[in-house]
């Protein structure tokens, strides 16, 4: 896609003709609106282009088309006219947007300023010259201007599109934006009877939504999609997997039937690569109406079956398809399944990517969507499930599927089951232990998410193993190309414990000790909301420490560490006599946010399994040097949220885990006394010097405090922005510029110095 410098960053000429007409047009509209979409600015139905001077008008034409495909693809209005703008000469050149509409519905990449030599778009429809008074009123008036152009639907933009619609219309469902009159279940949608769009769309023709095939899952409305998770499977990974499903099939006896079942199978992506003999061999199903329908116009007439086999006047249900909810108990008693399944002479080989939806997670819970997009946690299969499995395992959607693929379908040595998720329910939750046969480690951004994290693609066959490791070949796609690029081998390895069953200080406190305040994430004092946790208070007690979850899926939620007990609990208190050998934890908590390789997360979590080996050398003092690194680390690290404040409950509460000096000895800098700081310790020590310089320059600084990384950070580095130019002023830029210096050096030490010990004794692994 384009790839836009940043406009806001042009001329002071072109703000000054801002500053001259808006007020005109629309003295409310900011420059942040004008230049949302990293442009030279669009005001109402106009897009304007600079230049100090023009040297190619076709050139600037090309630029201008090419910001106009970019807001068609994001599903914005596209302004109707294109207006040239030479500060040079103070001239408008005014162009018809309507003439280039083949080439804005072009995708176009790399930066949309250069490469534009040798288009040609004509003569300017007017020129206007706006330092004269009649150009100026002129002017005035195509801005006031709101005529859009009328595009056409394309693979290329319906995603901006519905993403828009949803937007303006919070209540509409799938059908609203794509239904069709094909079928049992005739409902006209946006894109085919524009109502919402209709200055801004032309009617798309399709009889069917076949075209949008690998985008179904992008077009559901914002609660289908929490309910029903995602899972669109990249073309690459999907040839790739079918490896795994041809070796499966080796292993069919001779003689014997064979069934692949795909219970979520879309609109059939994973199957597309397969061959006629393998298709008849296929039974598919989806649970979302539009996609059945793709998936009977794609694969009906060659696969074995499809569930429902026919669409009827029953079929559609509330956007979903009746008969083919795999989780219910209809579905695992289906006698088109059920057939093969009580048949001895037929192998059944299951090959899914099952929907991925944790509605526990922050995600669902912000969106406030972790209750409404539960309704499957209601399921007949997930109650069954809870019946066998204890923990957390069943709040994952895809987690359904992967029990009841072992529990209800493979029953030989020979089934075979290639799954697509992310390792936590082999890795973390133990949820199979079946034979690993072969398998890769795929990059997650690919299936329709902005997450860079790992998914497996296994083959598991249904003989039991207690294997704790298994080895993946890794591949990542190349954007343009779209070919596979390998990135070598991963091993990926159980883990057996976590930090809080291992680690954390469970030691009780006195019912006398339970007074003070409460801290929230930012390590201010937390007065309000939902507080689950109670705090304490003693000499012996530093702060509080998170250090949650064994996975990295929001590690700035899952660790913290604050003056005070933390309102929601998930922590413990660390006390002066042993928090050196729990500053580990945290320095864990932290590997994502520094090493953010696709291939770290989702493979590498944290474990407490070399806690005996850990605990053994702290005892021998074999350790100590690194112990002091990470309190090191942990005083510079920006994630250390613990604040110097005065409490509501009259206390004076003090950071003892940073290295100001200013009002005496810290706990931390008393420990670290005698330690002997190699180079680049020495550089950080020198960084943090120059940070704490500047920020007692600060205007509100306060010298009766003892600060922190973070709070010299949160408090002192201020600045303001102006609301015109959108250009941001820091108040010490030596102070900005010095913090900056110290997080790039706090990564390279982190990497360095504490990362490969935290993976020697199993804190990550």
């Amino acid at each position: 896609m384009i790839q836009f410098r940043n406009e806001q960053e042009e001329t002071p000429e072109r703000d000054e003709f801002y500053e001259t007409f808006l007020p005109r047009v629309d003295p409310a509209k900011t420059r942040e609106e004008i230049l949302s979409d990293s442009n030279d600015g669009v005001v109402n139905g106009n897009l304007l282009e600079f230049k100090r001077s023009t040297a190619d008008l076709n050139a600037q034409l090309l630029q201008s088309i090419k910001y106009l495909s970019a807001l068609r693809i994001k599903g914005k209005p596209v302004p109707a006219t294109i207006l040239l703008v030479d500060l040079s000469t103070s001239t408008v050149r005014r162009y018809s947007a309507e003439r280039y509409l083949a080439d804005i519905e072009k995708v176009y990449f790399g930066s949309a300023s250069k490469n534009n030599a040798g288009f040609f778009g004509g003569d300017a429809l007017e020129t206007i010259d706006y330092e004269d008074p009649v150009g100026a009123e002129r002017l005035v008036s195509l801005l006031k201007q709101k005529h859009f152009l009328r595009i056409h639907i394309d693979e290329n933009c319906i995603v901006g599109w519905a993403e828009h619609f949803y937007r303006v219309v919070p209540s509409a469902r799938k059908e609203d934006f794509i239904g069709d009159d094909t079928g049992k279940h005739k409902t006209v949608g946006e894109i085919r009877n524009p109502s919402v769009f209709r200055e801004y769309l032309y009617p798309y023709e399709g009889e069917s939504n076949i075209r949008f095939k690998y985008l179904m899952d992008k077009l559901n409305d914002h609660q289908q999609k929490k309910d029903l998770g995602a899972f669109y499977t990249p073309d690459a990974y999907a040839q790739k997997s079918l490896e795994l499903v041809r070796a499966a099939i080796a292993r069919v006896p001779a003689g014997d039937d064979y069934i692949l079942l795909d219970r979520c199978a879309g609109t059939g992506n994973l199957e597309a690569g397969l061959t006629e003999e393998e298709l008849s061999h296929c039974i598919v199903s989806t649970v979302e109406y539009y996609e059945y329908k793709v998936l009977l116009e794609l694969l009906g007439a060659s696969v074995r079956h499809i569930i429902p086999p026919v669409e009827t006047a029953d079929t559609f249900r509330a956007g979903l398809v009746a008969g083919a909810d795999a989780l219910s108990r209809e579905y695992i008693e289906s006698p088109i399944i059920r057939k093969y399944l009580d048949d001895p002479h037929c192998t059944v080989i299951l090959f899914e990517n099952p929907p991925y939806a944790e509605t526990t997670s922050a995600e669902h819970q912000r969106t406030g969507h972790s209750r409404a997009s539960s309704a499957w946690k209601q399921s007949w299969v997930v109650s069954e499930m809870k019946k066998e499995i204890k923990g957390t395992a069943s709040n994952d959607l895809g987690n359904a599927f992967i029990w009841s693929a072992f529990k209800y379908y493979l029953r030989k040595p020979t089934d075979s089951y290639i799954v697509y998720s992310p390792a936590k329910y082999w890795k973390a939750q133990h949820l199979i232990d079946r034979k690993f046969l072969g398998g890769f480690a795929f990059n997650r951004r690919h299936f329709h998410t902005n997450i860079d994290a790992c998914i497996m693609c296994i083959w598991w066959g249904n003989e039991k193993t207690s294997d704790a490791e298994i080895a993946l070949n890794a591949f990542d796609i190349d954007p343009v190309q779209g070919t596979l690029l390998p990135q070598g081998t991963l091993p990926v390895k159980k883990i057996f414990s976590t930090y809080s069953q291992v680690y954390y200080d469970k030691r009780p406190i006195a019912e006398t000790l339970r007074t003070g305040i409460l801290a929230g994430l930012n390590g201010l004092e937390k007065k309000d909301g939902k507080l689950r946790n109670r705090p304490a208070v003693s000499n012996d007690i530093l702060g509080y420490m998170v250090a949650h979850s064994s996975g990295f899926d929001n590690p700035d939620l899952d660790s913290s560490l604050l003056v005070a007990a933390r309102y929601d609990g998930n922590g413990f208190f660390l006390r002066k006599d042993n928090y050196l050998e729990k500053l580990p934890l945290f320095c864990a908590s932290r590997y994502i946010t520094y090493a953010r390789m696709w291939t770290e997360r989702g493979r590498i979590m944290k474990s407490a399994d070399g806690a005996a080996g850990f605990h053994a050398d702290v005892r021998s003092g074999k350790l100590a040097s690194f112990l002091l690194k990470c309190l090191l680390f942990t005083c510079l690290e920006m994630q250390n949220h613990m604040r110097t404040l005065r409490g509501s409950d009259g206390r004076f509460y003090r950071n003892e885990l940073c290295l100001d000096d200013t009002n005496g000895m810290t706990v931390a800098l008393r420990d670290l006394k005698n330690f002997k700081p190699d180079e680049r310790e020495q550089l950080l020590l020198a960084l943090w010097k120059t940070v704490l310089l500047w920020a007692k320059k600060a205007k509100n600084y306060d010298p009766t405090l003892t600060y922190g990384v973070y709070q010299i950070y949160a408090e002192l580095d201020t600045f303001r922005k102006d609301k015109l130019t959108g250009t941001v002023e820091y108040d010490n830029v030596e102070l900005h510029s010095a913090l900056r210096s110290l997080k790039s050096a706090v990564k390279e030490y982190y990497l360095a110095e504490i990362v490969p010990t935290l993976f020697a004794y199993e804190f990550l692994k």
